[in-house]
């Protein structure tokens, strides 16, 4: 619970020939963090294949399957299970993806036909229809030697200078009007056609060359446009049932054609990063301590025994290259969510989820208390966690049910429920009524609790990495944690009990651990020089200097962490004051409205006025409660740069798990 699962090292030496059935066996186990692996005198002295060439094809045919889905326009694939999975090559899936491919183009193809008539008769219609009733043979237009036609469409305020302008040389038939445009039919000599289309230009005339170079009459080209939309009307249904035919007998088939070739690339992808020689493959990877022996198992009865699997302690591998795997109780799963937010711990340092659940629980309750509210996250809680169908949405069912439960534990201490104090319900302090002084110093000495568990843990976990410099002289680690409580046991003696400083528990309390802090970054620098290692400072001055900033920056921040808490009371008074205010409004709601209409509008804003508080102030409460474990707490002890362990996996449906450098 305190730490990341316990992980060895793990070697896998196969016959090449095997490479391909324990990488399977490993893919369907879920259990090994797989690793790349460089050519040496300590591994093997050949390096890894390239499998680029095969890997380029898989994204290909992943690609060209996606390609057949958004083309026939499919959310998703349907789920496959291992079993619908054959043992094909990727010759075999290129061949039975071809007709696939062809089938939806000759689908596809015949609907993009008939859309382009549908498109082009539309249109025809959109143009015809507003010059409909208009007697006139399109045959004849043309044949006319004493006369000039012009039939389309300009913009409609520009109608009437166009009248006026040819008023007497053109006789002009307006018609319909479609968007902002006035349909019309000029008609002039032929001796004043260009003084016509000079006038039609500067009005912004649009031609309708469909109608002008259409034959018969106006009505028979109406009524051949309407009979071809009708008939295309028809002729389009054809298509979208041929696509959901071809939906329902191809989207099983394209679901296991992608199947197969995810797992196949996930094993081309593997098998590139690990070295070999003639005969033989060196897997290396990571494994959980309690899989040893499973996967030890499972590996021997799948080639026969002829592997070797040797398994060993991290050691002193560097701790960012041991992969993390955190496993918590069903009820605490819901708070690792928001540790994983920050980061995931060193596979050394403490897993702080317990800590975080319990803190951050008690910081939400006592900016959110209030029975009533807490009553509603529970039973929002309860609805998501027995209706949800996500794991994860169950998770955070379980996540407001637990601060339900805090904000009403602190609603019982406030003597609050909905906004309405309850005197005989109060057991502590009322945060809008009561002490307020008492409220925000017993949020200081919370924030005191807080930082004081980050300066152990942070303790702890140097001296679980084996940094005794760091746990004993780091800012945050014995050194800080003196300085700290001494400063607050002298600053309460002096300030809160009025008694005079001692300098000898200033010298030992303030002056020594701030002195051991300086020291630090020099110690660290030295000792590293002598060990051979490279310092992390370039010079002892660089690291003089560093550590004078880190004491700075350690002795400020003290001081403005501890304060920092002081929002607990603050958010808590002003939850009170806004349910407060909300009671108010409601009452002058009844009393301006009287009896009657006054108690139905009292009921609305109190209503109102609850949801309000409850949805912007959980979300400012749950942003406060969650600065002040990231910054407040976590920036004592927790590094967040944990490497999340992620096993390969093969099969269907798993997600891509290439092996981690």
């Amino acid at each position: 619970m305190f730490s990341a699962v316990e992980m060895k090292r793990l070697s896998v030496v196969v016959l090449e020939r095997d490479e391909r059935t324990v990488l399977r066996g490993l893919g369907a186990l879920g259990a090994v963090h797989l690793v790349r692996t460089g050519a040496g005198p300590d591994t093997a002295p050949q390096d890894p294949p390239d499998r680029s060439d095969s890997l380029a094809r898989c994204d290909d045919l992943l690609g060209r399957i996606d390609t057949i889905g958004r083309q026939l326009e499919l959310e998703r694939l349907p789920d496959v299970t291992d079993k619908d999975l054959p043992e094909i090559s990727l010759d075999d899936v290129e061949r039975r993806l071809k007709p696939i491919e062809t089938q939806t183009d000759e689908v596809l193809q015949h609907r993009e036909v008939t859309l382009q008539r549908w498109g082009r008769v539309t249109a025809l219609l959109d143009q015809v229809e507003a010059y409909e009733g208009l007697e006139l043979s399109f045959d004849q237009v043309g044949r006319f030697s004493f006369l000039h036609f012009a039939i389309g469409s300009l913009p409609a305020e520009n109608l009437a200078a166009f009248e006026h302008q040819t008023a007497e040389n053109v006789v002009l038939m307006p018609l319909g009007e479609t968007d902002g445009r006035r349909r019309i039919v000029a008609v002039t000599s032929r001796k004043g056609r260009f003084a016509l289309e000079t006038a039609l230009e500067q009005s912004g005339f649009r031609r309708e060359k469909t109608i002008e170079s259409a034959t018969g009459t106006m009505q028979q080209l109406l009524d051949e446009a309407r009979r071809e939309k009708d008939q295309l009307s028809t002729e389009l249904t054809r298509p979208r049932e041929a696509i959901q035919a071809l939906l329902r007998n191809v989207s099983h088939p394209l679901a296991v054609l992608q199947a197969v070739v995810e797992v196949e690339r996930k094993i081309l992808d593997a098998e590139q990063n690990f070295p070999r020689t003639d005969a033989t493959v060196l897997i290396n990877g990571w494994v959980p301590a309690d899989e040893v022996t499973p996967l030890r198992r499972r590996l021997q009865n799948l080639v026969g025994g002829r592997c070797v699997v040797e398994t060993e302690e991290p050691g002193d591998v560097p701790e960012e290259e041991i992969p993390v795997l955190v496993k918590h109780p069903r009820l605490l799963r819901p708070f690792q969510m928001l540790v994983a937010a920050y980061g995931l711990p060193g596979y050394r340092e403490l897993e702080p989820t317990l800590f975080l659940a319990i803190t951050f629980l008690v910081m939400f309750g006592m900016m959110f208390g209030d029975v009533g509210h807490g009553a509603v996250l529970i039973v929002a809680g309860l609805g998501t966690l027995i209706w949800g169908r996500k794991e994860q949405t169950r998770d955070a069912g379980i996540l407001l049910i637990s601060a339900g439960t805090a904000s009403a534990v602190f609603g019982f201490l406030y003597g609050e429920v909905f906004g309405f104090e309850i005197p005989g319900l109060t057991l502590w302090n009322n945060p809008l009524h009561g002490d307020t002084m008492e409220l925000l110093i017993v949020a200081m000495g919370y924030g005191v609790v807080v930082i004081s568990l980050g300066l152990v843990l942070n303790i702890v976990n140097c001296l679980r990495r084996s940094d005794v410099v760091g746990g004993v002289m780091g800012k945050f680690g014995a050194a800080g944690a003196i300085f700290y409580w001494g400063a607050l046991a002298l600053g309460i003696k002096a300030y809160v009990l009025k008694h005079e400083m001692n300098a000898v528990w200033v010298v030992l309390l303030i002056l020594v651990p701030m002195v051991v802090m300086f020291l630090k970054e020099p110690v660290q620098y030295v000792l590293a020089r002598r060990a051979g290692r490279k310092p992390q400072a370039e010079s002892l001055f660089e690291a003089v200097f560093e550590s004078g900033v880190e004491l700075f920056e350690g002795v400020l921040g003290y001081m403005a962490n501890t304060i920092s808490f002081v929002r607990l009371g603050a958010y808590a008074m002003s939850h009170a004051a806004i349910l407060y205010a909300t009671l108010m409004m409601a009452e002058q709601m009844h009393t301006m409205a009287g009896a009657g209409l006054g108690g139905v509008l009292y009921v609305v804003v109190l209503v109102l006025g609850n949801i309000l508080a409850i949805v912007l102030e959980g979300i400012i409460v749950s942003v406060q409660a969650l600065r002040l474990q990231y910054y407040e707490f976590f920036g004592k002890f927790f590094s967040g740069t944990g490497r999340a362990f992620k096993p390969f996996r093969l099969g269907a449906g798993t997600q891509d798990t290439s092996p981690q450098g």
